[in-house]
């Protein structure tokens, strides 16, 4: 496989759990270069990763001390790759959940229209919790009324391609997008920006702890951080509403 000097596969981890190894070992099966940003990890899965990395050039671990959050992690990634030229980075988690076999179509979609970003439309299977399935249409629906309908079919999958230069630019001008509220507040901020969303379906897969799996979703943290974020973005929203409707006219 033939390393792209463009597009990199980004990685954010903490304390993944034992899918990790497998998770980066597949999406290295399917794309190069992989990047994981270790996000101040206690569960010797940085060690493990580095292991990993020291047989294999086209594989990077950048560590964190301290965690910060899936947004603060993507942020320190997304610098770096900038700095060495990359110019488009697929996000994805590091627990499984998501299809590396998808890798490669996401990075054709991207290269094709390498303005807009490329989201995934999760497929989910009976593993999903339907909390969760359901959850995430009230999301869903703020999200398109914020952007006035911009065709984003799913505001929570983390599986997707950015171009770097805007995603950088909309998280230098805000102190939030840090933890989870990062795929939501991204991909409103970047439709504000005039980025355009194309949506492909990808499968999603939740593994339960016997399989390996990890959750770090906290059902009241994470709703409340969404519900002031949502806030925030309405205000925003209702403060570009007047030169909107300028522009329509």
């Amino acid at each position: 496989m033939t390393p792209s000097a463009t597009q990199l596969v980004l990685m954010p981890s903490y304390n993944p759990g034992t899918k990790v190894i497998e998770t980066v070992r597949a999406a290295r099966a399917h794309w190069a270069p992989v990047w994981v940003v270790v996000d101040g990890s206690d569960d010797g899965s940085a060690e493990a990763l580095q292991q990993l990395a020291n047989q294999d050039p086209q594989l990077r671990v950048l560590l964190r001390a301290r965690n910060g959050g899936k947004g603060a992690a993507l942020f320190d990634g997304l610098l770096e790759a900038q700095r060495q030229g990359f110019t488009h980075a697929l996000t994805m988690d590091s627990d499984g959940q998501h299809p590396p076999q998808c890798i490669a179509s996401f990075m054709a979609a991207s290269a094709a229209a390498p303005a807009a970003m490329i989201l995934g439309e999760p497929l989910f299977d009976a593993s999903a919790p339907n909390i969760r399935v359901k959850g995430r249409r009230i999301a869903n629906w703020w999200t398109n009324f914020v952007t006035t309908g911009a065709d984003i079919h799913d505001t929570l999958f983390g599986f997707r391609v950015y171009p770097i230069a805007p995603l950088l630019a909309v998280m230098r001008s805000s102190r939030w997008m840090r933890r989870f509220d990062f795929d939501a507040e991204a991909v409103v901020r970047l439709s504000w920006r005039g980025v355009p969303a194309l949506n492909l379906p990808a499968p999603v897969r939740y593994f339960r702890p016997e399989e390996g799996g990890v959750s770090h979703f906290d059902y009241w943290r994470d709703n409340a951080l969404l519900t002031w974020m949502y806030a925030r973005l309405l205000t925003g929203f209702l403060l570009r509403l007047p030169a909107s409707l300028a522009r329509h006219h």
